[in-house]
């Protein structure tokens, strides 16, 4: 292995030779099993769709759709894929590449749309901005770290959040008027609490910022730790005011919050469960609760992400391993997640999700078999029925529908 191969592109090239018989049959799409009532108490804007069609929503021509990849894994991309997606129909059409960004696994927006972020997972981890209107690189910075894996934009649009997943730290940049990156205002390295079971060292695996915009909040795998900061924004420093630790050996990995803002559902990666945390947005406090099911059967899953609908009724779980999307329903204003069954992903290792930002489709990067599978999501019980065939994408790990 070169020294840019981290364990995160380790786990989802490992067995990929054998996954095409090993985890055959994934690929056909559908919604498993039966379709349960929605939730009491929930509503939304296509609760008068029929059960087999997607929520209606206005025609609004194609929309904009950015595909992360890794670059020097063989049978990689050449960088970071622009396409278009019709918010409809669901179809995916590629545009072209945007050059010079090195291994781009991950991206994100800046509020105001005008530019797209992206992480250089390498051994000397960066992350870079480009402009959207025209595709022009509008320069890199140094995160000091190692394998940049994960980044977000603070909604105040003035500062980019960045997690290193092979030197276990987070670092903050200055975003200036045009969208470029400043030098490094911060690095934090996550060195307390000791590395959990299996782990050489810690891991940063996500950085985000609170519904309520008023703290970062770190995920660490190797700590098996969910460091909460606050932000100071003029200086562009963080301070940390509280940890989270699930149990040893978990490996979370990614956290998404429910619209409401006071709850959030974590996946953790090294013992295939789930958990729905309360926030306390006064002190910064995440509280995880107790592990659950991600709905997965094969003997080797690793949970990668949630995403959650813009009305907070439902939330959907990329299974890698299983080559599933778990379906749930949220319950008790966001409190209580009930697995309603799993629907095959449609390619081999779904990495991550994304919903459109009407909700109405859902995109799988597929990283093993190289493509993004669409779902229309259905308003009124979560679902997902395939929009057509998957979009062939080298490697495909991130996909961010604008």
């Amino acid at each position: 292995m070169d020294s840019g191969w981290s364990r995160r592109r380790f786990v989802g090239a490992l067995g990929a030779a054998a996954g095409a018989s090993v985890l055959s049959g994934c690929g056909d799409g559908g919604t498993a099993g039966s379709t349960p009532a929605r939730p009491s108490g929930s509503t939304s804007p296509g609760a008068t769709a029929s059960a087999s069609a997607p929520a209606a929503k206005e025609p609004s021509g194609p929309r904009p759709l950015y595909l992360g990849t890794y670059t020097s894994m063989e049978g990689g991309g050449e960088g970071i894929g622009v396409a278009a997606y019709d918010p409809v129909s669901g179809r995916i059409t590629g545009s072209g590449t945007i050059t010079g960004v090195p291994d781009p696994s991950y991206l994100a927006v800046h509020p105001d749309g005008r530019t797209l972020y992206a992480v250089q997972e390498r051994e000397r981890g960066a992350v870079t901005a480009v402009r959207t209107s025209d595709r022009e690189v509008l320069g890199s910075r140094a995160t000091g770290g190692a394998h940049t894996c994960q980044l977000a934009v603070h909604p105040g649009g003035r500062w980019l959040l960045s997690a290193d997943y092979g030197s276990g730290t987070v670092a903050v940049h200055p975003i200036d008027a045009s969208g470029a990156l400043g030098e490094r205002t911060a690095l934090v390295t996550h060195s307390r609490p000791a590395p959990g079971p299996g782990q050489e060292g810690p891991h940063a695996h996500q950085i985000l910022t609170t519904p309520d915009g008023g703290h970062v909040l770190a995920v660490d795998l190797g700590t098996d730790t969910v460091y909460s900061y606050r932000l100071d924004q003029r200086a562009g420093t963080l301070t940390e005011v509280a940890r989270a630790h699930t149990r040893p050996g978990a490996g979370p990995r990614h956290l998404t919050f429910h619209p409401g803002g006071r709850y959030a559902y974590l996946a953790c990666e090294v013992d295939d469960t789930v958990s729905v945390c309360s926030y306390d947005p006064s002190s910064g406090r995440l509280t995880i609760g107790r592990p659950q099911s991600t709905g997965a059967k094969a003997d080797t899953n690793y949970p990668a992400q949630f995403a959650v609908t813009p009305d907070g009724a439902y939330a959907f779980l990329a299974n890698r391993g299983d080559d599933t999307i778990a379906r749930y329903a949220v319950e008790a204003d966001g409190a209580r997640l009930r697995l309603l069954g799993t629907v095959p992903s449609g390619g081999e290792f779904p990495r991550q999700l994304a919903l459109s930002p009407d909700g109405g489709l859902l995109f799988t990067a597929n990283q093993r078999s190289g493509t993004v599978g669409v779902f229309h999501v259905d308003g009124r019980d979560g679902g997902l029925r395939r929009a057509g065939e998957p979009f062939a994408s080298p490697v495909a790990v991130c996909a961010l529908p604008l």
